[in-house]
């Protein structure tokens, strides 16, 4: 894209439900971003959210022809069609995680997006947690052993409960192969009350990942631990906080003649730039448009995310029926 500095970026939502919505929030207050429309299929929702963000509620095909960028947020089952739209109009795409409903699918968008030299990210957001990005910065120094990770907590919606691992476990899976940098040679997975709680065990080369995702437990929870030989490491999602524990170890004091034991570690707090890490994820899926760059999240990462959430799922479906036979 040659883009004058003189013109913002025009952007564009295509479907906004409650996540596309937000994505016309954050444009809408971008820095050299202009939201020049949104698109949905229910015409009065795409109006009332155009008015709330001064702009205007149009067809799809119009969406193509005013915008450089657009965010995709419509069902998983329409994301190859409404992608593959947009690319062959020529326009940068951040298309809402899974990237599609098939691999296959996936890989035929990367190529598209490729062959067109085009921007595709997929909107994996916790990546732009900053304390994610905090962690990533440390891992380059630390020798990896484990990590585990928990995403827990009931839904807020009770009435719209999708698959565990495909809505929650995902972010982990993510995050885990993106720390890691590879896909994992091994998988095992287990879940429990109807596709509500799921567990899984990831092998990459020497290091053990553990994650478990769930809407039955009373308390929201996301967490991720790292074990490293020289540390451990603690983020907290929710607070957005990284906690690194050092140099751990015990020693017997003498104190007037009675010897006690004691136990010191060092407790470390890094600085984490706090902010909203969907501001962060469009703030730099319109900078890699602009500059014709590589994305954070690339397509090639949406479609390893992908193809883990199907394995997953599908040990945690074959072991829940084997389960249900055996009763």
């Amino acid at each position: 894209m040659n883009e004058t500095p003189s013109r913002p970026i025009r952007a564009g939502v295509i479907g906004v439900g409650s996540m596309g919505e937000n994505h016309a929030r954050v444009y809408s207050e971008l820095q050299d971003v202009e939201l020049a429309c949104v698109a949905d299929h229910d015409e009065e929702v795409a109006r009332r959210v155009a008015d709330a963000y001064a702009t205007d509620a149009v067809a799809f095909e119009t969406v193509l022809e005013r915008c450089d960028v657009v965010t995709v947020a419509v069902p998983t089952r329409a994301h190859y069609d409404v992608v593959s739209d947009c690319l062959n109009a020529d326009v940068h795409v951040l298309v809402e995680k899974p990237i599609a409903e098939t691999t296959e699918q996936g890989r035929a968008l990367a190529e598209l997006a490729e062959e067109r030299g085009l921007v595709l990210q997929v909107g994996h957001i916790e990546r732009f947690n900053p304390a994610v990005q905090t962690v990533t910065d440390l891992l380059e120094d630390l020798d990896v052993i484990s990590v585990e990770a928990e995403r827990l907590g009931p839904p807020l919606d009770r009435t719209a409960l999708g698959n565990v691992v495909f809505d929650l476990m995902v972010h982990d899976l993510d995050i885990v192969a993106s720390l890691l940098e590879d896909r994992p040679d091994s998988v095992t997975a287990t879940g429990t009350e109807s596709g509500q709680y799921a567990t899984a065990t990831l092998e990459f080369d020497d290091v053990v990942a553990s994650l478990t995702a769930s809407r039955v437990t009373q308390k929201k929870v996301r967490t991720l631990t790292v074990t490293a030989r020289e540390c451990l490491v603690e983020v907290d999602y929710l607070e957005q906080s990284v906690l690194i524990h050092r140099d751990s170890y015990p020693e017997y004091l003498t104190d007037d003649g009675k010897r006690r034991y004691r136990h010191e570690s060092v407790v470390e707090r890094p600085r984490v730039d706090n902010g909203e890490p969907l501001r962060h994820e469009l703030e730099s899926f319109v900078e890699a448009a602009r500059n014709d760059s590589e994305p954070v999240v690339t397509a090639e990462d949406g479609i390893r995310a992908l193809e883990m959430v199907q394995t997953i799922d599908s040990l945690v479906t074959e072991e829940t029926e084997k389960r249900e036979v055996e009763a």
